[in-house]
């Protein structure tokens, strides 16, 4: 039996939101975004998840997870601003059990 996962996110305007993600829906960080509307339409998650932009980047502050990215997502992040040592991009970060208690910043808009 899954359980939901508590994960804070801090939006674009530096507020703070404590969420519950579903770890039974196979959803990632970007579309959980999405999902409570944290990040005005159309800002993120253009690509659709296919790690093809970078409207997703986000930055990871604790150290629930890795910050060790794939290949897809490390060249994208090599075009984007904003990057900083931290930053993930939302769309690889399936929601499992294993990130419950993860903190993010959504980068700024691209």
């Amino acid at each position: 039996m899954s359980q939901d996962v508590t994960i804070k996110i801090t939006d674009r305007n530096g507020v703070t939101h404590e969420v519950q993600a579903p770890t039974d829906m196979n959803m990632n960080i970007m579309e959980l975004i999405r999902a409570y509307e944290l990040a005005e339409e159309g800002t993120i998650g253009i690509c659709g998840g296919m790690a093809m932009c970078a409207s997703c980047q986000c930055y990871v502050l604790n150290e629930v997870i890795s910050l060790e990215r794939n290949p897809d997502e490390e060249a994208m992040l090599w075009e984007a601003y904003h990057v900083k040592e931290n930053s993930r991009l939302g769309c690889q970060i399936p929601i499992t059990e294993a990130i419950d208690g993860l903190e993010i910043e959504i980068a700024p808009e691209q």
